[in-house]
């Protein structure tokens, strides 16, 4: 069977939680629940970091503010962790060329992580904290389901992860007026600092 249903599915989480992919996908290779997956991604040091990154993003990802902070740092790390899982993945199964892999896996991760960026921007404009905290759990919660769902149902998985992109894209554009309005209020933020920094008398 090919490993595209897979590589995509692990692109759609990589945008959202990079890390938790990687820590998941290690754990069932260590643990011999699968074979699909390599050894790379299955050694202690790869593991440790992983687990230890997770922990930093679950707590960064429930704060308001800091979470579009965390996301804006990682606009380059999760397509390129989509990129690499996936041709790690392709390599491994040797159905896909890792080059398609790669692209297939990074191409999606991008698509997830703007989904999950501009979901977030529209979110902190709210005043109470509790819509982040319950948006991060789920977004884990959902990675966490749907990758060990597509270890041993690719295709499914693949599915519920195209129909949550779309939905994600449509979402986003629907609050499109709520996340110009946090650029607005981040860039405001921005000139009262700067203001405030030139107007301070020198020490």
């Amino acid at each position: 069977m090919s490993v595209l249903p897979l590589v995509f599915t692990s692109g759609w989480a990589s945008g959202i939680n990079a890390y938790a992919v990687v820590l998941l996908f290690g754990l069932y290779g260590a643990t011999g629940l699968t074979d699909e997956v390599p050894e790379s991604l299955q050694r202690p040091d790869v593991l440790i970091a992983a687990g230890v990154l997770f922990l930093c993003e679950a707590v960064a990802d429930k704060i308001p503010y800091v979470d579009s902070l965390w996301d804006s740092v990682h606009t380059v790390i999760r397509p390129v962790a989509g990129a690499v899982v996936a041709a790690l993945l392709a390599g491994e199964s040797g159905s896909l060329p890792e080059l398609a892999a790669g692209a297939v896996g990074g191409t999606t991760a991008l698509l997830s992580h703007l989904v999950k960026a501009g979901t977030r921007m529209a979110v902190n404009t709210s005043p109470e904290p509790f819509s982040n905290i319950g948006l991060s759990v789920a977004e884990d919660l959902g990675v966490a389901g749907i990758v060990s769902f597509a270890i041993f149902h690719p295709l499914p998985a693949a599915i519920i992860a195209a129909v949550l992109l779309a939905l994600g894209i449509v979402v986003v554009i629907l609050l499109a007026s709520r996340i110009r309005r946090f650029l607005r209020r981040r860039a405001q933020r921005r000139e009262e600092r700067r203001l405030a920094a030139a107007v301070r008398p020198p020490e």
